[in-house]
């Protein structure tokens, strides 16, 4: 049987994905506060040939820090210091559409990408939640189609900046007294619903052309959006249902907007916990169930669901009557979909909630031996669910060895799964052809008529 190639990020979510990664025997809980937590984790995936590392980021502090780390670190600064150290892996981190400014982001990941010889990537988020609103002088969080309608438009505006300078700009020539040529630099100047900016950048083209976009949304703003723009996307499925639906819904979205569905890879999360049998992951499965203080996790989980903490009960069900229609939810709707998905189709309390989503994770988790977590990867590759797996081990770094070590190896002998890097850049990684230049002008129009 002929195989799909699979591709995988490893997501560096400070010391895991579980509530209780951070006290796992022989993890170190500040480990995310130091650059060689980092290092170590992009040299292995690195030495594994994994298309890219992954940043997550929100733009202030959680109110559950007293139980555990989170990613605090900007993440543009660390991958800096990553591609210094590393040659191949691509490099991509978060930053917010809602709390910063487009010029400023595009200048981030062109200097990324350019001093990392094309590596870099783009996870474009809108930011949820009444805390980082405050940040940043607001009194509550931006409406859902606000902050999904001003992430179209900065997009847009960053791809146009990326876009200011053509390829032949920069000449170089020392005997003609010519640096760059100002007729091939060329103004955005770009006004609209949210935004007003000028441009041009101050950073020429990088190798791949541009940075790769990536995106993750489950709403149907969210989906319109990563079909619109994404061309990595992150979500979250627990079934293969459910990536089915979401894998063929996004694919026939985006080749309604004209683009090519092969160039948009979808990449659900994977959480994993790996054993040498069976029954050793399970143990360590439910180690880390015990590890995440419960308080915590039901915090967590009434704050995504926008309830009150007293009207969940640990050995009761959901209190549905409270839960709000998914689309009409705050917050995360990713997140409160899973959520209410898993409680509905296996009629679970909260305690057992609380426990398949691991603490709050949310992501799919697979518990088994390298085989079993292989079997996983490849059957909803295979079954065209998914084009590979944005990967979320259970502690980090030692559970990303245990991948590693044990999983990589069998996916690499059924032929699914690179040897060697075959190019430089994160495009070639991804098998994404290197956009050809557009002009700013053009690029909104372009956006326009898709839109319409």
């Amino acid at each position: 049987m002929s195989h799909r190639e699979v591709h995988l990020n490893v997501n560096i979510l400070n010391a895991g994905v579980f509530g209780g990664s951070w006290r796992f025997p022989g993890a170190e809980p500040a480990a995310s506060l130091g650059l060689e937590h980092y290092l170590r984790i992009a040299q292995r995936a690195e030495e594994a040939t994994f298309d890219a590392i992954f940043l997550a980021d929100g733009p202030g502090i959680r109110d559950d820090l007293r139980y555990r780390p989170f990613n605090g670190l900007e993440p543009s600064v660390i991958l800096a210091a990553v591609a210094a150290a590393t040659e191949r892996v691509g490099l991509i981190a978060t930053l917010s559409s809602s709390y910063n400014d487009p010029y400023d982001v595009a200048r981030r990941f062109a200097t990324l990408d350019l001093l990392s010889g094309g590596r870099g990537g783009w996870n474009v988020v809108t930011t949820a939640g009444a805390g980082p609103a405050r940040n940043f002088g607001l009194d509550a969080e931006p409406a859902h189609a606000e902050r999904y309608r001003r992430a179209a438009e900065f997009v847009e505006v960053v791809r146009a900046l990326w876009n200011s300078w053509e390829p032949d700009a920069l000449i170089g020539d020392k005997a003609a007294h010519r640096f760059a040529d100002p007729a091939r630099i060329h103004p955005v100047q770009h006004t609209g619903e949210f935004l007003d900016v000028a441009g041009p950048l101050n950073v020429p083209r990088s190798p791949q052309g541009e940075p790769v976009v990536v995106q993750a949304g489950a709403s149907s703003d969210g989906r319109a959006l990563a079909a619109r723009i994404g061309e990595v996307i992150f979500t979250a499925a627990q079934t293969a249902d459910e990536a089915g639906e979401y894998y063929r819904d996004v694919k026939a979205r985006a080749a309604a907007y004209g683009r090519r569905p092969e160039h948009v890879l979808i990449l659900p999360g994977l959480s994993t916990v790996i054993g040498s049998t069976e029954a050793e992951a399970e143990r360590r499965r439910q180690l880390l169930a015990e590890l995440v203080p419960p308080e915590y996790a039901l915090n967590r989980l009434a704050e995504q669901l926008g309830v009150d903490r007293e009207a969940l009960v640990l050995d009761a069900p959901l209190p549905w009557h409270l839960l709000a229609d998914p689309d009409e939810a705050g917050g995360s709707q990713t997140f409160y979909r899973i959520a209410l998905g898993l409680a509905r189709r296996e009629s679970l309390t909260v305690r057992q909630l609380l426990h398949r989503l691991g603490g709050g994770a949310g992501h799919r988790i697979v518990t088994g031996t390298p085989e079993q977590v292989a079997d996983a990867i490849v059957d909803w590759v295979d079954r065209g669910i998914a084009d590979g797996f944005n990967l979320m081990p259970d502690v980090l770094p030692g559970g990303f060895d245990d991948f590693v070590d044990g999983v990589v190896p069998i996916l690499r002998k059924r032929g699914v799964f690179r040897r060697e890097y075959r190019g430089t850049t994160l495009r070639d990684h991804l098998g994404l052809p290197k956009p050809e230049y557009v002009r700013p002008g053009a690029i909104a129009a372009a956006a326009a008529e898709g839109a319409a």
